[in-house]
């Protein structure tokens, strides 16, 4: 059985993770102003994200930190709504190259965030 958390810091935290969603965000927008093909920006986004989010998750313990920069600026830098719209427009163009981006967007997610989750964890001395 968990006991719950306080009220108090479950409002600070949603105020972390507001206050990082912004920052996120507007470098997310960044990313698509600089790059001009959409898909392509939201996949640079989406991969350097989940490489981000696996360093973060192995270098920091539950925290308010983690919360900010994690949940906060991570969750609002990637974006699945994007992707999922992105590659669903696609489709009505070009059906195999929509499941290419579809494919290469997980694939090249999840190789990121491992590689996060290794290059972030803790090497014992020698």
């Amino acid at each position: 059985m968990t006991t719950p958390v306080p009220a108090r810091i479950v409002l600070r935290r949603a105020a972390l993770a507001a206050a990082g969603g912004m920052i996120g965000t507007a470098a997310r927008l960044a990313i698509g102003m600089l790059v001009p093909d959409a898909a392509i920006g939201v996949l640079i986004a989406n991969i350097a994200g989940a490489l981000l989010l696996g360093l973060l998750t192995a270098r920091l313990a539950a925290s308010d930190l983690r919360v900010f920069l994690g949940t906060g600026v991570l969750g609002g830098f990637t974006t699945y709504s994007a992707f999922t719209v992105g590659a669903v427009g696609l489709w009505a163009a070009a059906p195999l190259l929509a499941v290419g981006y579809a494919v290469a967007s997980v694939v090249f997610g999840v190789a990121a965030a491992a590689l996060g989750l290794h290059l972030g964890r803790r090497r014992e001395p020698a």
